[in-house]
């Protein structure tokens, strides 16, 4: 398969859903020239205490926003925006507040195709993210976003009973030859990072990309849900 798009923008929730979602994809757009890049909503920190507290947790927020910068740079992306939207209460939020800073990318980068979350994630910060994305890419006379893709989460997207808008994905990328890079960046975010058989361990994120890839008759593969694609 061959990636035809010019610019290409990741619109996540949290660090690491990047590398999780198309890490390996990600090097492929920036392989073949494409202009990449990546915008992350939420901090992604403060929803482990009780309470709220960015001023108690700033080194962990430091430490996050390190890690980010660095992965994104062994996948090879140099445009890497952090926003400081609330780690897991995004939904506490008017959804236009999220809409029009996604706006804002999008006018800056007028990206052709885009990524994004499955809008059936456990997670309310991915369902937030993947209705801002949508609304932000209504096919408007004139919009850039000619394709339009959900990815999977792992620890999140599985994890929601297959009730619920299931991951059913109809879009394969090969990265056969870029899983390597992808789970180098994963190794980045240390602190996100669990123990095998965890999900979103190293040894389970690279099974997920063999699985996918045996599904089409590769060696790895990413999966997503093409949601439109205008020729």
């Amino acid at each position: 398969m061959t990636l035809m798009s010019n610019t290409v923008l990741i619109i996540a929730a949290h660090p690491d859903d990047e590398v999780l979602g198309c890490g390996g994809t990600i090097v492929r757009h920036v392989q073949q020239g494409d202009r990449v890049a990546v915008v992350i909503l939420a901090e992604g920190v403060t929803s482990r205490a009780s309470s709220r507290n960015p001023e108690r947790d700033g080194d962990k927020l430091q430490v996050i926003a390190t890690a980010a910068r660095r992965a994104c740079t062994i996948l090879g992306v140099q445009d890497v925006t952090l926003h400081d939207f609330p780690d897991n209460r995004m939904d506490s939020l008017p959804l236009l507040d999220v809409v029009k800073v996604i706006e804002q990318h999008i006018d800056r980068l007028r990206p052709d195709v885009v990524y994004t979350h499955h809008c059936g994630d456990v997670n309310v910060d991915h369902r937030v993210v993947y209705q801002a994305v949508v609304a932000a890419c209504r096919p408007q006379p004139g919009h850039s976003v000619k394709t339009l893709l959900s990815f999977e989460i792992p620890s999140s997207t599985e994890w929601q009973p297959p009730s619920f808008n299931p991951f059913t994905p109809n879009w394969f990328v090969d990265v056969s030859a870029t899983l390597a890079t992808k789970l180098e960046a994963l190794a980045a975010y240390e602190s996100e990072l669990r123990d095998w058989p965890h999900p979103r361990s190293i040894k389970a994120v690279e099974h997920l990309a063999c699985w996918r890839g045996s599904t089409v008759g590769i060696e790895a593969a990413e999966s997503f849900i093409l949601a439109r694609e205008i020729r």
